[in-house]
């Protein structure tokens, strides 16, 4: 199998086209709450050079109580033409967890549209060890224009995971911890209950990674999904405990040809509480 992947770009890659007029780098790092990191303030002490932040916590969803939700088109819109974003750009996000959120946001840039852009392989740790330009200037961003059209496919409510669970052309496929999968470890958010949804697959997201945090290569990676028993072909539905790192197996099946895939914007938040 070939193994040029088509959303995903290296250290090198994007260190050569750093300056290229058409490319936008987005800083989009999130952290768990236990972690205490303050991803903002990160930002603004150190970043690649001409990137701007994203809060995945602050464009959300405010009409729900769910975390970082999808937020509403205008809202998306909006925040990302103030971040210089427009039409005939290519966007490359990237955290500093090393891939975990910039698949977040690489996700809400494909729901609304926006067909160019790819994730940095192995983040911003990568980047850093690596020895390759920081900084901490801000950069200014002229506002511009941007489409947007919805591709509402790609995202599944809790009504398509229950109807999914009871299909056997749908796969559920769930990015958490084995222990939290199976219930012998707590859920991290309080109120929610320990367990998985019903007939769901448990591919825990660290598992499609290397130890720097770059994605394995193709292979290993449809072979970990194989192992698992996905069905390729199956109407597949992602999830983990918040929405966050569903994305990282949404955007690794997509790159092994995966058409029919959607990630469960509640995920167990909202699970957990039905």
């Amino acid at each position: 199998m070939d193994n040029d992947f088509k959303n995903i770009v290296s250290t090198d890659w994007l260190e050569e086209h750093l300056e290229a007029p058409d490319i936008r780098i987005i800083d989009s790092s999130w952290y768990f709450p236990h972690e205490k990191r303050n991803a903002e303030q990160e930002f603004i002490k150190s970043h690649i050079p001409g990137a701007c932040f994203f809060d995945i916590d602050k464009i959300k969803d405010d009409e729900t109580d769910l975390p970082h939700m999808l937020p509403p088109s205008e809202k998306f819109n909006s925040t990302v033409r103030k971040l210089g974003v427009g039409d005939g750009h290519k966007v490359v996000i990237y955290d500093g967890f090393g891939m975990r959120s910039a698949a977040r946001l690489w996700w809400m840039f494909k729901v609304f549209g926006f067909s160019d852009v790819v994730v940095l392989d192995g983040g911003f740790p990568k980047w850093v060890k690596e020895d390759r330009l920081i900084t901490a200037e801000l950069a200014a961003k002229e506002i511009r224009h941007l489409t947007i059209f919805e591709d509402k496919s790609l995202v599944a409510d809790s009504d398509d995971v229950l109807r999914a669970t009871k299909l056997n052309h749908c796969s559920i496929i769930d990015a958490r911890s084995e222990g939290r999968f199976l219930g012998k470890d707590p859920e991290p958010r309080s109120g929610l209950r320990s367990g998985s949804i019903e007939s769901s697959i448990n591919v825990p997201y660290e598992t499609l990674l290397n130890d720097d945090f770059t994605f394995k290569k193709k292979e290993e990676i449809l072979d970990i999904f194989s192992q698992k028993g996905v069905v390729f072909n199956n109407y597949i539905i992602t999830s983990c405990g918040s929405g966050v790192t569903a994305a990282v197996l949404y955007l690794a099946l997509d790159e092994i040809g995966c058409t029919k895939i959607s990630l469960y914007d509640g995920s167990w938040a909202e699970w957990g509480k039905i």
